[in-house]
């Protein structure tokens, strides 16, 4: 199976017990998401997935998922109340018990954000309101379009205005610290607007990290400016998140689909991960099947060329969590049969002079391998540029990637197809090291004598960054 699962960790996960069978199950990634439980049951989480990853020889990735400049208001008098169409109230940026007529939104900047005729979508579109006046500083005055029933801390989508919140709150910055202490190997951003966005935070993990560890950055798309800005935030970031919940909401409804597409086949081309997530099997959360149409979703992302799928509440609050991994494996599984899901090659990008060799042994490696029909392509990686660049062409055969740093196996784990292998004992000699990786995967019964192999590599074979020699061989 070569599209990797995503399980959210929650109060139906997290045991050591429970992670275990989802990693037997077939989950590649762990996802912590910061908008719930608390560092301490993180921390924990953490040493849990690093104890079974030792003793499955296994490298599953931990991603850290920042809440974000997340909307909310306040809570509710008596719970919830109940507000009708035509219905006029205000909101305030001062803290009080929400009621009816008055509704405290935690954005300090809304009523000078905001502009009249423009949306408030409370509780992920179930309730909408429209500005009707604004007095630019701490009220706006706003009419229920479609009422319902509202009750506390719903968050609040404005899917035509420009917020001014920053990208990381006070919160995301604690959330960092802690991420990074840990050690996470892959780190999402909530709600980016633009490509600058993932360099504040790149620039924040830089100010904090001193010995070369440094996690890879997602960007979660879920804001129509990202939508319209969708080339330079995956040029900064290092894979993107297509979050179909809030993007749902902020988007109409039906552009979701191509943008979920165009997504995937940009990420594909310019050799960067995209993940696919939110209600993929939420019906699963409480039965024991997914619904027909959760199938076909999951298959589509699948033929869409997604490299992970994302399980949120089906696992971390679900009945089900360990079934769900399995049944969306089978999909998987039976979907990957089908010729469409590969060979996804897109032409060379002109790179830089540094990179034009490595790009264009990389690419020839996947044309190679595909031509020859070999059993796999085998290559060694110091910083997981070569990984990537091997995966986004989608090739058939499988990929054996080979490094003495376990922190970087674990996360190439989320990247489609890629499994990682620790090695550390390289030689000077290239042949004799290829020699001695093909000797290691035929005594793990990955390949097996005779079989013809694709070898990416560097000579000399100490040089990191440097792929420059390809070879065709039998095992």
């Amino acid at each position: 199976m070569k599209t990797k699962i995503i399980a959210t960790l929650g109060p139906a996960s997290s045991s050591p017990a429970m992670l275990k069978q989802l990693m037997n199950a077939g989950a590649d990634v762990f996802r912590l998401n910061f908008s719930h439980s608390s560092h301490d049951a993180h921390k924990e989480a953490i040493a849990n997935i690093r104890q079974l990853n030792t003793e499955l020889n296994r490298h599953t990735a931990i991603l850290a998922d920042l809440q974000g400049p997340k909307i909310r208001i306040g809570v509710m008098e008596n719970g919830e109340t109940k507000l009708a169409e035509g219905h006029k109230l205000v909101f305030t940026t001062h803290e009080c018990t929400c009621t009816a007529d008055r509704l405290y939104i935690t954005y300090p900047e809304f009523a000078a954000d905001v502009k009249p005729g423009e949306d408030i979508i409370l509780d992920d579109g179930k309730l909408l309101m429209r500005v009707l006046e604004t007095n630019g500083n701490d009220e706006v005055k706003a009419e229920v379009i479609h009422g319902g029933v509202l009750s506390s801390k719903k968050g609040v989508n404005l899917p035509n205005t420009k917020v001014s919140l920053p990208s990381l709150t006070q919160k995301d910055k604690l959330d960092l610290e802690f991420a990074l202490q840990n050690r996470v190997n892959w780190i999402a951003l909530s709600f980016v607007r633009k490509a600058q966005d993932i360099l504040h935070l790149k620039d924040e993990i830089a100010k904090r990290i001193t010995d070369g560890y440094s996690p890879k950055i997602i960007a979660k798309i879920e804001k129509p400016e990202a939508v319209e800005k969708m080339d330079e935030i995956i040029a900064a970031a290092d894979g993107v998140m297509v979050a179909r919940g809030d993007l749902g909401v902020e988007l109409p409804l039906e552009q979701v689909p191509l943008v979920q597409k165009t997504l995937v086949n940009k990420c594909l081309a310019a050799a960067k991960p995209v993940i696919i997530a939110t209600q993929m099997m939420e019906g699963m959360i409480s039965n024991i099947r997914p619904t027909r149409a959760e199938v076909n979703d999951v298959a589509n992302s699948v033929l869409d060329g997604a490299d992970a799928l994302m399980l949120s509440g089906e696992t971390s609050v679900g009945m089900f969590p360990v079934e769900v991994v399995m049944t969306m494996k089978k999909i998987i599984g039976e979907v990957e049969q089908f010729q469409n899901v590969y060979d996804k090659r897109h032409i060379i990008p002109e790179t830089e002079k540094d990179r034009l060799i490595s790009d264009a042994i990389l690419y020839s490696a996947c044309s190679v391998a595909s031509e020859s029909n070999a059993r796999a392509i085998v290559a060694m990686s110091h910083t997981g540029y070569s990984a990537a660049r091997i995966s986004s062409q989608r090739p058939r055969q499988d990929m054996y990637i080979f490094s003495n740093n376990h922190e970087l196996l674990c996360t190439l784990n989320l990247l489609w197809g890629i499994k990682g292998i620790f090695y550390d004992n390289i030689v000077t000699s290239t042949s004799k090291t290829l020699k001695s990786l093909t000797e290691k995967l035929k005594n793990d019964g990955l390949i097996k004598q005779g079989d013809l192999i694709v070898y990416a590599a560097s000579t000399p074979i100490y040089v990191s960054g440097k792929t420059n020699m390809l070879k065709l061989a039998y095992a």
